[in-house]
């Protein structure tokens, strides 16, 4: 496939010396300390990996300790040896402020990139310069079968990096349409592994949300920076963050965790540079409009305001395609107001006759079950005239499964049958009935 979203994101420098970091002294020295202590670190290579700086700043954070006496050599190790490294230990006063600052933040590892740096490099990755084109879409939906309108619907939607509301009757693929605009963007950001604002360690990088390209590592052998970019970030594809029914008011607020006296990034911050999908809108505990009214001025602002425990607020970039998706009618759920504010309203209908036959024809091809003309028959004629010929994309799939776990459970051939769809279409619905009690 020819995508033109993987021309190349610019990465982050790699900072060449200490002043480059924009970091409080303190701070970086206290990190470096606990760094030390926690993972009982001795040498330079080792603690640059750790807090994901490049040797040379990782020495000078280290000749910075040992002039407070906080940190002494341990001579050579490995003298012997081209790569020999000085072996470096806290001092007794280096363990007391270890402590000090361990009481004050348990954060130690991968130095913080602050808020201000990770604004330009949102700006060099802004998912509003990606460039989707028919030929991207088709490619990450090609296994799906779409009304012909919908991509171009879709592709102007994707591009402008609006928000979009997807709505329309369950089971007809809203879920498998907002992944397929995800795959359709194929080229790769950097996420910071914790950002900082005001002192405060902020966690972004989540490997549950994040999936990580390659890792770049220094040369053993060698003195030089061999990095390309800066490895306080990692190099991820686009995140997609899904939530559904799940979804409350405060997984969109920092999450604080009082014994690190860190704090968590949220859903969205998360999502930066990506996807941020609200499936089955309407579903939740808060009112639909509860949630929209959330959004209101990342949508249009492109920022979002963050609190701290101390109640201070601050503003965090908003880079983030929104994808609102519901079985609603969106007249039901949103007043006017909220409607202007999410840009695209796509329509997802059922299939026609046409393409639900061209669905299960491919399901049960993918599924080793041959077609029976008499079957199809009975379920266009007979079956679905019961429920005013209206046709879902997720019924093929569970027709034919149904059928599947019959025929597996008689011990003949996967076959097709009348009798057999009327077993899995009983399945399917559920007549309205009085139960005696």
């Amino acid at each position: 496939m020819n995508m033109q979203v993987t021309q190349g994101v610019q990465p982050p420098p790699p900072p060449a010396r200490l002043e480059d970091m924009q970091l409080p002294i303190v701070m970086m020295r206290d990190i470096l300390l606990k760094t030390m202590f926690r993972k009982n670190l001795t040498e330079v290579p080792e603690l640059a990996e750790a807090v994901c700086l490049p040797r040379a700043v990782t020495q000078e954070l280290i000749d910075m300790a040992r002039k407070q006496t906080l940190v002494q050599a341990t001579g050579t190790l490995n003298a012997n040896n081209s790569g020999g490294e000085m072996g470096y230990e806290l001092t007794d006063a280096g363990k007391n402020r270890t402590l000090d600052a361990l009481a004050q933040s348990e954060y130690f590892g991968a130095m913080p990139v602050p808020l201000s740096v990770y604004r330009e490099q949102i700006k060099r990755q802004s998912i509003r310069d990606i460039q989707v084109t028919r030929d991207d879409l088709t490619g990450s939906m090609g296994h799906l079968v779409l009304p012909e309108n919908l991509l171009s619907n879709l592709g102007p939607a994707v591009s402008s990096g609006r928000s979009i509301l997807m709505y329309g009757p369950p089971g007809n693929g809203k879920s498998s349409i907002s992944n397929g605009i995800r795959d359709a963007m194929g080229d790769k950001i950097y996420v910071p592994r914790a950002i900082e604002y005001s002192g405060t360690v902020i966690t972004v990088y989540d490997p549950i949300v994040h999936s990580k390209a390659e890792v770049e590592v220094d040369d053993p052998n060698s003195l030089r920076r061999k990095r390309t970019f800066d490895n306080r970030y990692v190099r991820c594809e686009r995140p997609t963050v899904i939530t559904g029914g799940e979804l409350t008011l405060d997984m969109l607020d920092l999450v604080y965790n009082p014994t690190a006296r860190t704090y968590q990034a949220p859903l969205q911050l998360k999502a930066t540079g990506g996807i941020f999908i609200v499936d089955d809108l309407g579903r939740q505990a808060e009112p639909p409009q509860s949630l929209v009214n959330r959004w209101i001025v990342p949508l249009e602002e492109n920022k979002d305001i963050l609190a701290l425990q101390s109640g201070e607020k601050f503003e965090v970039p908003f880079d983030t395609l929104v994808i609102f998706s519901t079985n609603f009618h969106p007249n039901e759920i949103f007043d006017q107001a909220a409607l202007r504010r999410i840009f695209f309203k796509i329509k997802i209908d059922g299939p026609s006759q046409q393409d639900f036959l061209k669905i299960f024809a491919m399901v049960a091809k993918k599924k080793g079950m041959a077609l029976d003309e008499a079957a199809l028959v009975h379920l266009l004629k007979v079956k679905y005239p019961t429920i005013q010929n209206i046709y879902a994309n997720y019924q093929p799939n569970f027709l034919i499964d149904q059928m599947i776990a019959v025929c597996d459970f008689e011990g003949i051939p996967y076959q097709m049958t009348p009798e057999l769809i009327d077993r899995a279409w009983a399945n399917m619905f559920v007549k309205d009935e009085t139960i005696v009690k």
